[in-house]
C-alpha cells in the first residue's frame, strides 16, 4: 500500500484549494469574456502542474505508482473533456453571457470535487472491507458504456433534469441574469435567478460524471491519493481549457464512442480483478501499463477518426452521448 503521510495530504490539498482560490477570485472580481491567448496560458499552466506533480511523485514513491497516477490522471482528462460538451450544451440552453461562464465553470468545479471527494472515501472504504465492490464497479462501467454507445449520437436533455424541473417548480425565476446574483429582490418578492438554476443544472451533471469517473479510476489504481490527485488536477484545468477548446469539441465526433470504449476495457479490468482475489489466482489480470497504453491507443484514434470524418463531411456534430433516451424519444 502507499503510504501518505499527513503533512503530504495537507500540502497536497492545500495547492488544491489555492488553485481554486485563483479561479474563484479571478471570477468574482473581474467577470470577462476569456480570450484565447488567456485560455491557453491557463490550459499548459495546468497541465505542466499535473506533470510536474506527476513527476516528483513518481520519484518520490515509486515509478509503478508514477504509472498509476498518470494512467488515472489521463482516464479523468478524457472523461473531463465529455463534461465540457455538457457543460456547452447547459450554458447554451440558458443563454449564460460569457461573463459570467468563468464563475460557473468554476463553481462547478469545486462542487464536482466536492462530490469526487466523498465517492473517493466511500469508494475507498467500500473496497477495503469488501472486494465484491470490484465486481460492482466493474458492472457498473460496462453497464455505463452501453449506455453511452447506445445514445452516443444524442445530447442530455438539461431541460428535463430532475433538479431543473424541480427548482423552477420551488423558486420564482427572474427572466434575465442580474449581475451575475444567485437570487434577488423583485417588488418584495426573493426570486432566483436562471444562473441559479444553471449551478444546480451543472451540479447533477457532476454529480452524474463522479459516479462513473470515481469506479473509472478506481479501476487502475486502488490508492486513495491517486485518485484524489487524478480527480483534482484533471478537473483544475477544466475551466481553462472550456475557452480553449469549445469551438473545436463539435469536431470530435466519435469521442463518446471511445469514452464507451475506455469505460467498457476498465469495466472488464475490475471484474478480472475481483476474478483473480475472489475466484481463481489463474485468472490473468490486466496490468497498469497496459491499461494506459490501451486507453491512450483509444483517445489517439478517436481524435484523428474524429477529424478525418469532419474533414470530409464538414455537416458531421459531435455529441456528448447520453445514458439514456431523451423523454420524446422514449413515449
Amino acid at each position: 500500500m502507499l503510504e501518505i503521510s499527513v503533512f503530504t495530504w495537507a500540502v497536497t490539498i492545500s495547492l488544491v484549494i489555492a488553485l481554486l482560490a485563483i479561479d474563484l477570485i479571478l471570477a468574482a472580481v473581474r467577470p470577462h469574456k476569456v480570450g484565447f491567448g488567456e485560455a491557453t496560458t491557463w490550459s499548459v499552466v495546468y497541465i505542466l502542474v499535473a506533470i510536474g506533480f506527476g513527476v516528483w511523485f513518481a520519484w518520490q514513491y515509486g515509478g509503478q505508482f508514477g504509472t498509476e497516477y498518470f494512467a488515472g490522471y489521463i482516464v479523468e482528462k478524457s472523461l473531463s473533456v465529455d463534461n465540457l460538451f455538457v457543460f456547452v450544451i447547459i450554458m447554451t440552453t440558458f443563454a449564460v453571457p460569457e461573463e459570467h461562464q468563468h464563475k460557473v465553470l468554476t463553481f462547478g468545479i469545486v462542487l464536482a470535487l466536492i462530490m469526487r471527494a466523498i465517492f473517493i472515501a466511500l469508494g475507498a472504504t467500500l473496497l477495503s472491507l469488501f472486494s465484491f465492490m470490484f465486481l460492482i464497479f466493474g458492472l457498473l462501467l460496462v453497464f455505463t458504456a452501453v449506455q453511452l454507445f447506445r445514445h452516443r449520437n444524442e445530447d442530455p436533455d438539461v431541460e428535463n433534469n430532475i433538479m431543473v424541473r424541480t427548482a423552477r417548480r420551488l423558486f420564482p425565476t427572474t427572466d434575465t441574469y442580474v449581475g451575475g446574483r444567485l437570487f434577488t429582490k423583485v417588488d418584495g418578492k426573493r426570486l432566483a435567478t436562471p444562473l441559479f438554476v444553471v449551478l444546480l443544472a451543472i451540479g447533477s451533471v457532476d454529480l452524474l460524471f463522479a459516479l462513473d469517473s470515481i469506479p473509472a479510476v478506481f479501476g487502475v489504481t486502488e490508492q486513495p491519493y491517486i485518485v484524489f490527485t487524478a480527480n483534482a488536477f484533471a478537473l483544475l484545468g477544466l475551466r481553462a481549457l472550456y475557452f480553449l477548446v469549445k469551438g473545436l469539441l463539435d469536431r470530435l465526433v466519435y469521442l463518446s464512442t471511445g469514452l464507451a470504449l475506455i469505460l467498457a476495457f476498465i469495466g472488464v479490468k475490475l471484474m478480472l480483478h475481483w476474478a483473480h482475489v475472489d475466484i481463481d489466482e489463474r485468472v490473468p489480470e490486466i496490468s497498469t501499463a497496459v491499461s494506459l497504453t490501451v486507453i491512450i491507443g483509444v483517445l489517439v484514434v478517436v481524435t484523428v477518426a474524429s477529424l478525418l470524418k469532419t474533414r470530409r463531411d464538414p455537416t458531421a456534430k459531435a455529441h456528448a452521448g447520453s445514458l439514456r433516451a431523451h423523454r420524446e424519444d422514449s413515449d
